[in-house]
């Protein structure tokens, strides 16, 4: 391990300063002075590149967020930086275990947010169509299927589906923008 000298923990806390005081060129240097470290532990952490790179857009926007809080006397900015790094990566982790995506799961989300079939023709109608739509939403990643029924079916915003989710809004909306176009694209290729 490198020893940080103080004069690059002192360049590291101007780069936090910058942070906090919002100069977009100290902010994209700060990025990539850390994205390396940052990226590195959340792919360890979570095994997984895509969630990994969820993880390290969140961490920055953390970082932003706690900038002006940050004391070097307590330590360096890439410990404090890394410390983010690892609590948002396990909640990430934890927040995917939580969220089974088996047919049963997707079924009932796409019957919850779908039920008022009064009668019998109606209800059969309304199993073929929720059989459908979940043999559909299996041709999409889950965590977008997910995203897809929460927001469509389940009238949840972007927002809602992040918290929801435990992700960031970018992340949900790119989910269920990415979920609704493939579930464009199967039905394209069913209907020819």
């Amino acid at each position: 391990m490198v020893p940080v000298s103080r004069a690059d923990r002192a360049d590291d806390a101007a780069l936090l300063a910058g942070l906090a005081l919002d100069d977009p060129a100290v902010s994209a240097a700060f990025v990539r002075r850390f994205q390396g470290a940052v990226f590195g532990l959340a792919v360890g952490i979570t095994r997984d590149p895509a969630l990994a790179e969820d993880v390290a857009q969140e961490v920055f926007v953390r970082a932003w967020r706690a900038a002006g809080g940050y004391d070097v006397r307590r330590a360096s900015v890439l410990t404090w930086l890394l410390t983010i790094t690892r609590n948002a990566a396990i909640d990430a982790v934890r927040a995917r275990r939580s969220t089974p995506t088996d047919d049963d799961l997707l079924g009932q989300l796409v019957q919850d947010a779908t039920a008022t079939a009064p009668d019998l023709q109606e209800s059969a109608v309304h199993r073929l169509e929720t059989e459908q739509a979940v043999r559909r939403l299996h041709a999409v990643a889950p965590e977008q299927a997910r995203a897809v029924v929460l927001a469509v079916l389940g009238g949840c915003t972007a927002a809602e589906v992040g918290q929801r989710e435990g992700i960031p809004l970018g992340t949900a909306k790119t989910r269920i923008r990415t979920g609704l176009r493939r579930l464009r694209a199967v039905m394209e290729e069913e209907h020819g």
